[in-house]
């Protein structure tokens, strides 16, 4: 039985509500767009406003830049991560400063960070890794004590609580999630930026259409001049559809159902490769809840075999499988920009060399769980 990575949970809810949109003659940002940006804020709580864009990397650009991060500046970023994290803040012509992670969580390492500091260093991005939620309150109290701008990458974290407190309702300046196809809801790709500053949510909606100072639907459903409208700066296109928002909506409606399939993925996961040289992911602290948005296992250096080997068992057998992610002080453009010493992020380096992530989504079946742990006990037997 083949296993994919991911199998995206569309059902008829979904393919009815991008057909009604598709009849309704407004394709592109309008009425279903800003309702699921009111249900996404309802859905966080904390009185937040919530700005939909294309992607998750249009709105952590969106957030910088409407921060004023810029040419002189820095921007502390974990080198675990994907890469769009670190290049929102090279469009802006600002530096990155990586940083290594924790051993236990992967998450942004603050010891690490203070000792990475420069005089540049403006804001920070934390990355709540694999669903995991960072601890929110000491990365804002450290951001408090170096005067630095907080900006949340939650791509993998909705809907994650940590210490009670939803991921999106901290007291960040910008919290930033996606929908891409395999995140813990998807649009097919799209993103949204959550903030409690009605500033950084203006700045936002202007930038994310061309700089232009009227919302789009706004300009053909009210009276006056639908060519009426001005530019106020040079902005992009980052806007979302309402063909995704419709999308977007249904899946929001079973975002924590989802939640439960994963977390009960995971509990079973966990069961069944305990007593095993794998080093397993771990739950979130009390009070807290895991989006379990990715599986990732670790081989121990005990065990007979590599993680490139398990990965190619895995393969042979017909189970899909990744690797997130290789770290960003490894790959071309981040190596040569930034060149350091072997050995300066000695965390996130073992993680990559002995970590693979395991299918994980809301239909997984029991069957198909049972059947990946079979051929990882067997691998690891030989």
């Amino acid at each position: 039985m083949h296993i994919p990575f991911f199998r995206p949970p569309i059902g008829d809810e979904e393919i009815s509500a991008v057909t009604e949109v598709l009849r309704s003659g407004w394709l592109t940002t309008g009425p279903k767009t800003a309702q699921f940006e009111r249900e996404f804020s309802a859905f966080l709580g904390g009185g937040v406003e919530s700005v939909a864009v294309n992607s998750a990397t249009a709105g952590l650009h969106l957030a910088l830049e409407a921060l004023g991060i810029g040419p002189g500046d820095a921007v502390i970023v974990p080198t675990l991560t994907f890469t769009a994290t670190a290049e929102v803040v090279r469009y802006l012509g600002a530096e990155v400063v990586l940083a290594d992670v924790d051993p236990d969580t992967q998450l942004l390492d603050l010891e690490d960070c203070r000792k990475r500091l420069t005089a540049n260093c403006k804001a920070i991005m934390p990355v709540h890794f694999a669903g995991m939620p960072c601890d929110m309150t000491r990365i804002l109290e450290f951001a408090r004590a170096y005067g630095l701008k907080v900006v949340e990458d939650a791509a993998h974290a909705l809907p994650a609580h940590r210490d009670g407190r939803m991921v999106g309702t901290f007291d960040s300046d910008a919290c930033i999630f996606s929908f891409y196809a395999n995140k813990t809801i998807t649009t097919g790709e799209g993103g949204m930026l959550v903030t409690s500053s009605p500033a950084i949510a203006a700045r936002a909606r202007t930038m994310r259409t061309h700089g232009i100072n009227r919302d789009a639907f706004d300009r053909f459903r009210k009276v006056g001049a639908s060519w009426d409208y001005d530019i106020v700066a040079p902005g992009f296109k980052y806007n979302m559809t309402d063909i995704a928002a419709a999308i977007g909506v249904v899946q929001l409606s079973k975002a924590r159902d989802f939640q439960a399939a994963r977390q009960a993925a995971a509990e079973r996961y966990i069961a069944k490769l305990s007593n095993l040289p794998l080093k397993l992911p771990r739950n979130a602290p009390p009070g807290s809840s895991h989006a379990w948005h990715l599986f990732p296992i670790r081989v121990s250096p005990e065990a007979d075999i590599t993680r490139d080997e398990l990965i190619d068992a895995l393969n042979k057998s017909g189970i899909g499988s990744s690797v997130h992610y290789r770290p960003l002080h490894r790959m071309k453009y981040w190596r040569e920009r930034y060149p350091s010493k072997q050995g300066s992020f000695p965390v996130a380096d073992d993680y990559f060399e002995q970590t693979l992530t395991l299918p994980l989504f809301p239909g997984i079946l029991d069957a198909e769980i049972d059947q990946i742990c079979n051929v990882i006990k067997t691998s690891l037997r030989k």
